[in-house]
Order: C-alpha cells, then sequence, then structure tokens
C-alpha cells in the first residue's frame, strides 16, 4: 500500500468542515478561473490569427510571382506570359525537401538538417491589375482592377459574397461583371446591378469602360476592401494594351501554411528564370503579420499571469494544510515516518485540489468557447481588428500542454512549501493544538 497516497486521499475527502476547507474552496476556484482564462485567451489569439491569416491568403494567396513585386499597383507591370513552362511544373508540385536549422524544443540550432514540407502546392492562378477611377451617378472613387481569369478559385472568396455572385469569365467577349467590396459599394451608393463607368488612363489617351455590379463583398481588411474590384481579365488585359496570354503574375496557394518559406525560396530559386520574382504573402504585408506575432507576447503574458496566481493561491493553502497537520506530522515522526513521505502526503493532497480546480477550469473555458463560437456574443469594431466578432480556434495540443504544464509546474513550486514539514519537531507537534 502507498501508505502517503491513502493518507492524502482519506484527508482530502474526509468533508470535515474547518478553517482549510475554505482555503482549498479558493484555491480550487483560483486554479480554475487560472486554467479557464488561459484555455479561453489561447483559443481566442489562435482563432483571431487563423482568421485574420485566412482572409489575406484566400484573397492573394501565399506566394506572388511577377516580373515586379510592389507594394503599389498604380505602376502598370511588366507582361508575363500564363504558357512558361514553369507554370506546368509548379501545378504537378508536390512535396519538396529542403535544409533547415534543427529545432530542439522550439529553439533554432546552428546546425542544418534535411526537412520535407507538410504539403505541395494546391493552386494557382494568374491575375493583372490596372489603376482607375469609378464614376457614378453621385460620386467618384478610386479603384483598382483585378483581373483574374477562368482558373481564379470562387471558393476562397465565396464565403464573402454578401450579395450577388461572383464575375462570369466565359470564352467568347470579356465579361461586364464586377465585384465591389461593401465599402466601395456604401461610397458610390450603388448595389447589385446598377452600372457605372470606370476611367483609365490608357497610354497617353484617357479610356473608359462600362461596368455591371455583379456581387458585393466584404473581408473585414478595410484598407485593402476600398481599393480593390474583381472583373474579368480580359478587360484588364486590353486596357493594358496586352496580348490574351499575358498577364501581371500568379498567385500560388499551397496545402500547408507552414511550408511557405520553404516553398517561397525553392520557386525563386529552381522553379522561375532569372528575370521573375516570387514574394510570399509575409513579404508583402509585413506590418499585418508583425501586428499578428505581437499576439503570441500577449497570450504568453496572460499565460504567465494566470499560472502566477494559480501557484501562489496553491502554495498558500499548502501552508494552511500543513500547519492544521501539525499534530498529525508529529505522530507520523514519532512513529518512524521520513520527511520525504511526509512531504508526498501533502504534495498528493495539492495534486488533488489542483486537478479538481483544472477540471472545474476545463469545463468553464472549453463551455465559454463553444458559446462563442456558437453565439458569437463578444463583438469586435471590425475597423480596428478586421473582424466583428472574436473567433475561437481550439488546438488540442495546445489544450494538454495547458493542463499538463499547470499540473506539473504547480507542484513543483509546491516542494519548497513541503520542505516546512522537515522543520517540524515531533515533540513540539504532539503537543501542538
Amino acid at each position: 500500500m502507498n501508505l502517503p497516497f491513502f493518507i492524502a486521499r482519506r484527508i482530502a475527502f474526509s468533508g470535515k468542515r474547518n478553517f482549510s476547507s475554505v482555503i482549498i474552496r479558493i484555491a480550487i476556484v483560483a486554479v480554475s478561473l487560472s486554467v479557464a482564462v488561459m484555455i479561453a485567451a489561447s483559443a481566442l489569439i489562435s482563432g483571431f490569427k487563423t482568421e485574420i491569416s485566412k482572409k489575406i491568403f484566400e484573397f492573394w494567396g501565399h506566394i506572388h510571382i511577377s516580373s515586379a513585386i510592389t507594394d503599389s499597383p498604380s505602376a502598370d507591370a511588366t507582361p508575363v506570359s500564363d504558357s512558361l513552362p514553369f507554370v506546368a511544373d509548379l501545378r504537378k508540385l508536390g512535396q519538396i525537401e529542403y535544409d533547415a536549422p534543427r529545432t530542439i524544443l522550439g529553439f533554432e540550432t546552428e546546425e542544418e538538417v534535411p526537412h520535407t514540407t507538410h504539403g505541395g502546392i494546391r493552386h494557382i492562378q494568374e491575375f493583372a491589375l490596372k489603376p482607375g477611377i469609378i464614376r457614378s451617378k453621385t460620386a467618384m472613387e478610386g479603384i483598382v482592377l483585378k483581373g483574374v481569369g477562368r482558373s481564379f478559385d470562387w471558393e476562397n472568396l465565396k464565403p464573402y459574397i454578401e450579395e450577388g455572385r461572383a464575375p462570369t469569365v466565359g470564352d467568347t467577349a470579356a465579361s461586364q461583371d464586377i465585384l465591389l467590396s461593401r465599402q466601395t459599394a456604401n461610397r458610390l451608393q450603388v448595389g447589385v446591378n446598377d452600372k457605372f463607368i470606370v476611367h483609365f488612363v490608357k497610354g497617353d489617351q484617357q479610356a473608359k469602360r462600362l461596368f455591371q455590379v455583379c456581387g458585393i463583398y466584404k473581408t473585414g481588411l478595410e484598407e485593402y476592401d476600398r481599393k480593390f474590384a474583381l472583373c474579368d481579365l480580359r478587360q484588364v488585359q486590353e486596357l493594358l494594351n496586352w496580348e490574351p496570354g499575358q498577364v501581371a503574375g500568379f498567385e500560388v496557394w499551397l496545402d500547408d501554411i507552414r511550408d511557405l518559406d520553404a516553398f517561397n525560396n525553392h520557386i525563386y530559386n529552381e522553379i522561375i528564370p532569372p528575370d521573375l520574382v516570387s514574394a510570399s504573402i509575409r513579404e508583402r504585408f509585413p506590418a499585418i503579420f508583425e501586428w499578428l506575432q505581437l499576439q503570441d507576447l500577449n497570450e504568453f503574458v496572460i499565460l504567465g499571469l494566470m499560472l502566477a496566481v494559480a501557484i501562489i493561491n496553491m502554495i498558500t493553502a499548502l501552508l494552511v494544510l500543513v500547519l492544521e497537520r501539525t499534530n498529525m506530522i508529529g505522530i507520523l515522526k514519532a512513529l518512524g515516518e521520513k520527511n520525504a513521505r511526509i512531504r508526498q502526503i501533502f504534495l498528493y493532497h495539492a495534486a488533488v485540489i489542483t486537478l479538481n480546480g483544472m477540471f472545474w477550469g476545463n469545463l468553464i473555458g472549453i463551455g465559454l468557447c463553444l458559446l462563442q463560437e456558437k453565439f458569437k456574443f463578444i463583438r469586435l469594431n471590425e475597423a480596428d481588428y478586421y473582424l466583428s466578432y472574436a473567433p475561437v480556434r481550439f488546438e488540442w495540443m495546445t489544450l494538454l500542454t495547458i493542463n499538463i504544464g499547470t499540473l506539473l509546474i504547480t507542484l513543483l513550486f509546491l516542494l519548497i512549501p513541503s520542505l516546512v514539514v522537515s522543520k517540524i519537531a515531533p515533540v513540539k507537534a504532539i503537543r501542538f493544538r
């Protein structure tokens, strides 16, 4: 029989009402609230980063290939042929091998070892950009037309189309359909099926094109929503005086975002010709991704603070338990029990308290996240946070790490106050009341 565990179990489930029972309840509440906050914070931050990244990727792709990568589409790009041999090679590209630093416990070493990507290239599509000015009956608005062809994957953008439909891209004449953002449509006071004229600079002359609104989208990334409208690629090619097979570049989607840097380097160094360049979405929009990385720091701070609250409360509870059981400690020592085994009694008891708090913490934390996922009662200002509600995303490995880490770190810190047991003299302890 494990005597320390037996005694700890009898103490923990004795049901005796005393001062220590109040302290234990406070400790359980503290642990449960700490675990609940850690789970909720981790799920919310993970969901926030995932949704923002998803919006950017679905509109822009993971990697851009063109003759020139610029942050502003105000200047016409050098055209690229959509029938270059590397395009067909990219469509068939699967997993690749690459060298990267060895990672040990999340830290990179100087030694480089072979790695294999988690997936390959999922989709590739061509595009072209042309800036212009929209003129409606009530207002004028600057816009950048993003021309897309038949290879465009509308499934990515479909969740963000609020009204109407996607532009029709047929095999005959260029379509007059245009997909506007909600922000642009509101400023121009136009809706689905309304028509307006877009003015362009074509060479040294002014050109006009009549478009009809086929749909209205809203991604929530207002900085980019107000700039871009989607239309038939052939409209942009004609305005740029390009041949039918010429495009500004290609957008590449990967199976797994973790392979972004590996594929970007491989495409640039091994696939595309020297007169083209490739850039990852992180390189195109560094400010957004740096902002998202700051959320990791917020997560670590929250987890650290909540863990500190749980540890402090558990240390207080353990000290109270030791002082209340001073008489029992003296008797056990008088019977020849060693300090280490007596400390085990209180550590087992503390583990029961911690596990009890973790159970309720998981129940509260996961429950709140599931309620938020279903009812979305935590609302956000979409202009500031790019989202209208706080999204949640469970990463079960993170959830498991929070629980195991909380238990182990708490018990590790409780080894220090448990040393009080060795300072208790049997004679004085037995006489202690």
